[in-house]
């Protein structure tokens, strides 16, 4: 089992900034990757960028390349997205999840774990 919680939500103006954590506990040495993905109000769950612990390669849902950065900090077991530039409609509840599977990092359906959510708000 692994157990996920975020932190960092919050009310930000757009073209603001935050940074996400997510910090991870358990079965941490099993993790095979880790994600980050939003639920606006009445839309579906959708990919914003993941983590793949081989290799440390990143991927990211294109309208947020160049703004958004995924990290980890190995010592602490936590994932960090560092969000700027931040648009209104990028408001939404944003959840973290982790898997310990070698499989697609785009798909929700691929995640076993999964935060509680942080709400970002993006004002204009």
């Amino acid at each position: 089992q692994v157990q996920l919680v975020e932190s960092g939500g919050g009310l930000v103006q757009a073209g603001g900034s935050l940074r996400l954590s997510c910090a991870a506990s358990g079965r941490t040495f099993s993790i095979s990757k880790m994600g980050w993905f939003r639920q606006a109000p009445e839309k579906e769950r959708e990919f914003v960028a993941a983590l793949r612990y081989t290799g440390s390669y990143t991927y990211y849902t294109d309208v947020v390349k160049g703004r958004f950065t995924i990290s980890r900090d190995n010592a602490k077991n936590t994932l960090y997205r560092q969000m700027n530039n931040l648009k209104t409609e990028e408001t939404a509840v944003y959840y973290c999840a982790a898997d310990l599977q070698f499989t697609s990092v785009f798909q929700s359906r691929y995640y076993d774990y999964w935060g509680q959510g942080t709400q970002v708000t993006v004002s204009s």
